[in-house]
């Protein structure tokens, strides 16, 4: 396996990148100084897949909603034990989690890195499913399904995805639904597994301490070859507008929770366009901006709650704004007349160097943590993106780039979710 070195003259690191004979693409960034190791094994296959065509069959296929999230669950189990068994042996504190466009297996340990190694590896490439375990998982996730119908910050960003998408399926729960995961079965998983855990569709990446020789030497040992495969994701046509600029529930809260923010038209993202938009967030919603000092000052919000992100993926993007708040209208129509003071006066170039310098000099200083290391190589991996590519846009951003983001903000495409107290 050739290793190509990926090198950043700005941030004084590196990292190396290969195909395995397999078809696995490997990300290694080895940090001497470190004294852990960070792994992770993802797959592109998330809780929007629910419609694709691979390039072995001639049209799409359309199946029940939840069978990603069912996946990992199912995974550490294997006719010989539970996976989680086997690394109490090692050592290794491991998890797992599905997004909307990805699910990763991850463990991260100080010692016998090689054998947590093999572990990962073997149980994800080992499904074991049958109809008693399938059954009995339904119930353990129709537990888990009304746990989230519960949760306020699940619920306040489901229904504001409601709220602001027609059809794409990133407005469905990322668990199915109960009615969803009753259609699962053995057939539909090993159908799933056997489509997305392609290894022409996954990435291992591992940041820290380790040997890179061993650590390939450990993949020769445990990959096994698969089919050449590839993936058509099938998503309806989303329309630019909004469902509804309101929605609202009432749960057990005592205080009420919010998620402001904007629909954007979706299109495929390079390094420049994120750099961007993380500026613009930093402006308009960190702790050192006006809106924020705002909002904290009218008794808006709270410090420890609120929170500001971009929400962006394969047909969907928004600028997202939340947290508690006593009046959610009104630190919604604050954020919005911000937003729009902006729009008419232009950003200054004070907020946009104290932003630019302060996003520059947190991506660097990540670059000294092997789980902020791994979780960034798998996100951008996945997209298609490159992070020293990222450090360097961040490093060479304009103020145009900024403003025209924030031009894209519009009014007619916000959306407010609310969850109040009962």
């Amino acid at each position: 396996m050739e290793l190509q070195k990926i090198e950043s003259a700005r941030a004084g690191d590196f990292y190396y990148k290969g195909r395995h004979p397999s078809g696995l693409d490997v990300y290694l960034y080895p940090k001497e100084n470190g004294s852990s190791t960070r792994a992770v094994f993802g797959t592109k296959y998330g809780s929007i897949d629910s419609c694709f065509q691979r390039s072995d069959e001639p049209a799409p296929e359309t199946v029940p909603e939840g069978i990603a999230h069912y996946l990992e669950h199912k995974l550490f189990e294997s006719e010989d034990g539970d996976a989680f068994a086997r690394y109490a042996e090692t050592g290794a504190n491991a998890n797992a989690f599905t997004g909307f466009e990805s699910t990763c297996y991850v463990f991260s340990c100080t010692d016998r890195l090689y054998d947590s190694l093999r572990i990962l590896l073997d149980f994800v490439q080992s499904p074991y499913f049958t109809e008693e375990t399938v059954a009995k998982e339904q119930g353990i996730i129709g537990q888990e399904i009304k746990m989230y119908e519960d949760s306020p910050g699940w619920r306040v960003f489901f229904n504001y995805l409601q709220a602001m998408y027609h059809r794409h399926p990133v407005k469905n729960d990322a668990a199915g639904t109960i009615e969803s995961i009753a259609r699962i079965t053995p057939e539909y998983l090993y159908r799933c597994y056997n489509t997305f855990y392609n290894l022409n569709n996954m990435v291992l990446v591992l940041s820290g301490k380790f040997d890179v020789d061993k650590v390939l030497g450990v993949c020769d040992e445990m990959l096994k070859p698969s089919p050449t495969l590839s993936v058509r994701r099938v998503f309806p046509e989303e329309p630019d507008t909004i469902v509804k600029p309101l929605i609202e529930q009432r749960l057990s809260v005592a205080m009420p929770v919010f998620q402001f923010g904007y629909k954007e038209s979706a299109k495929k993202l390079n390094e420049h366009d994120l750099a961007a938009m993380s500026a613009l967030l930093t402006i308009l919603g960190s702790d050192a901006s006006v809106t924020f000092r705002r909002l904290l000052d009218s008794g808006l919000i709270n410090e420890a709650s609120f929170s500001r992100d971009y929400f962006e993926g394969s047909g969907y993007a928004t600028v997202m704004f939340g947290g508690e708040s006593r009046d959610p209208e009104a630190a919604a129509e604050l954020i919005r007349g911000e937003v729009a003071r902006l729009q008419r006066e232009g950003i200054s170039e004070d907020d946009f160097r104290w932003a630019k310098r302060s996003l520059y000099g947190e991506s660097i200083a990540s670059l000294n943590h092997a789980v902020s290391i791994g979780s960034w190589i798998t996100d951008f991996a996945f997209k298609g993106l490159e992070l020293f590519t990222y450090i360097d846009a961040l490093a060479e951003l304009t103020l145009p780039q900024v403003q025209k983001k924030l031009e894209a903000l519009r009014d007619d495409r916000s959306v407010l979710s609310v969850i109040r107290p009962i």
